[in-house]
């Protein structure tokens, strides 16, 4: 038997394939069920060798949901040498002793990650791009994140699809050109290119972003949100974003990313381009005519703040 733990579901999946793999079986010789859809007396037939000496790969999912009647019976049937069984179980407080049982007859127990923090998903990426043979900068890992999204597996599919496509060194750029649709045709892409100096990025950014419908608010928001974050970590001085994260309140990735922005600025700069950026902001918003000409300004103006 071979007892699953955790509540990934996507890393809790892989780790079932993972089992059913290691017992040789296929797709056809495999019963995958939820724990509240099996009964007893479907544990001691699916887990019992047939006449012609096979036994199919038996998945029970969320045993933490067994009564003692189940539980008893997929305990006895991790005794029986010939039965091939795959448990999950969630872990946590809620059925607790029948993990407990279920370890105490000498199953291999497989304990599945948790994924919670920003910094856990960076690492999980990091994992991923290293499985696929490659390896990937720092700040694409961020931008990775920030592109995809927190979804394990669309996170796992876009790593493999990386290494793929861009060769085994994956690059910030590499990320943008293949997620553009999904992260620079957006306010903060428009804002990242913006306070990095890039006025030429920057406004190739935007007229993308217009071009694939974000709204011009959701531009001088962005600006205003980076600039603020500029000014909270400058201001909260040296330390390692992991260090400085609960104190901020952000992601390390965020952090690093911004104290690499903030070596580009100076306070009266700073000041400048906030107070362009509530202009830009109020004219989007009713006070002009043209909210497209003022978010463009807004961003040529926070771009040329950066490299003053």
């Amino acid at each position: 038997m071979t007892v699953i733990v955790g509540d990934e579901e996507f890393l809790v999946d892989r780790a079932v394939s993972d089992a059913v793999r290691g017992y040789g079986a296929s797709g056809a010789d495999v019963r995958d069920v939820a724990c509240a859809d099996v009964s007893v007396e479907e544990i001691a037939e699916l887990t019992s060798p047939s006449l012609f000496g096979d036994t199919p790969v038996l998945v029970v999912r969320g045993v933490q949901d067994a009564g003692k009647d189940l539980a008893a019976a997929l305990q006895e049937a991790a005794g029986i040498p010939e039965a091939r069984v795959v448990v999950t179980h969630a872990g946590g407080a809620k059925g607790k002793a029948v993990l407990d049982g279920l370890k105490a007859t000498g199953a291999r127990v497989v304990e599945v990650p948790r994924i919670r923090s920003p910094r856990d998903r960076e690492q999980f990426v990091a994992d991923e791009i290293r499985a696929a043979g490659g390896t990937i900068a720092r700040d694409a890992v961020g931008d990775l994140v920030a592109a995809v999204g927190g979804d394990l597996r669309e996170l796992a599919t876009a790593c493999f699809q990386l290494v793929a496509d861009a060769g085994p060194s994956v690059t910030a750029d590499d990320v943008a050109a293949h997620h553009r649709g999904r992260a620079e045709s957006t306010g903060y892409a428009v804002a990242d290119r913006a306070v990095e100096g890039d006025v030429a990025a920057a406004l190739e950014t935007l007229r993308w972003a217009f071009a694939t419908g974000v709204d011009p608010v959701l531009v001088s928001s962005s600006l205003a949100a980076n600039l603020r974050t500029i000014a909270a970590v400058a201001s909260a001085g040296r330390g390692s974003p992991d260090s400085l994260a609960a104190g901020l309140g952000m992601p390390a990735w965020k952090i690093r990313r911004a104290q690499g922005w903030a070596r580009r600025w100076r306070p009266d700069t700073l000041r400048r381009a906030v107070l362009a950026v509530a202009e830009a902001d109020a004219h989007i918003k009713g006070a002009a005519d043209d909210a497209a000409f003022a978010a463009e300004r807004a961003v040529v103006v926070v771009a040329e703040c950066a490299v003053a």
